[in-house]
């Protein structure tokens, strides 16, 4: 016999995880298309007068960091979202009168987030995977399928538990668009999507050490390609280490954030 108390929980992940498919152009189709872009330009068009200095093609270089970048964004993007619309129409007072724990409702709201992270992200790496073999006729591959989905889960997880917190902190649209507009997409961007961090002048190359994400991509990069800037093990243990932050910050946020309609 099912026991009933996961009943709410599992009502509630379905009803987030329909929410981002019902309106998949928006949610799906957009991502697509802006990942073909960025391949296009970057990876095709710029990416044949770039070069590295381990002989990588700076398409296969790019790739892991696209792949984490949507992956992130959105997963942050679909939980935000969520509550923020839901503090709008008002329906986010309904989750008080649920028979839902603090615990249930991050991780239903966090785990629709990073099913739609992870597909996103599954997108990318198919269009980069195209794109790679359409140039080099062969494909990329995977060097460790299970080092790329620890980090992919861990990374996807850290950001819609940001993403629980910012919308629950956020007492405007305005707020919350600050949030992704001035901090975390400058993190993603300075995370080495786009470049290597050996590239980098000695002082700028310290002070993105700071930068957690940096970890997260690379750990991406070393899972697909087998090279990255860091190392592995460091990666893994500061990825790790900002999602039990980000989960004790969207444990807070909710504990002490407004459900109030705005």
């Amino acid at each position: 016999m099912r026991d009933i108390r996961w009943v709410p929980f599992l009502t509630l992940l379905q009803r987030e995880v329909r929410r981002f498919v019902k309106v998949s152009v928006q949610t799906l189709i957009t991502p697509f298309v802006s990942s073909a872009l960025y391949l296009m330009i970057f990876g095709v068009s710029l990416g044949r007068h770039i070069s590295l200095s381990d002989q990588l093609p700076y398409l296969a270089f790019l790739v892991p960091g696209l792949v984490m970048m949507g992956c992130l964004n959105n997963a942050f993007q679909n939980s935000a979202s969520s509550i923020i619309s839901s503090k709008f129409s008002g329906d986010l007072e309904d989750l008080k009168a649920a028979p839902l724990s603090a615990s249930q409702i991050i991780w239903a709201m966090s785990l629709a987030a990073l099913l739609r992270g992870l597909v996103v992200g599954g997108i990318t790496f198919l269009v980069g995977e195209v794109s790679y073999y359409l140039i080099y006729e062969r494909f990329m591959g995977v060097h460790d399928p299970g080092v790329l989905a620890i980090f992919l889960v861990l990374g996807g997880l850290a950001f819609a538990n940001l993403g629980i917190m910012v919308a629950f902190w956020a007492r405007t649209f305005d707020q919350m668009s600050a949030v992704s507009g001035f901090i975390l997409m400058p993190l993603i961007y300075l995370g080495g999507v786009f470049f290597s961090v050996e590239n980098l002048p000695g002082f700028w190359k310290q002070v993105s050490l700071f930068n957690p994400l940096l970890y997260m991509i690379n750990g991406v990069r070393y899972g697909i390609l087998g090279a990255s800037d860091v190392e592995p093990l460091k990666a893994f243990a500061v990825s790790f280490l900002a999602f039990v932050l980000s989960l004790g910050l969207a444990m807070s946020s909710l504990r002490r954030g407004s459900f109030q309609r705005w």
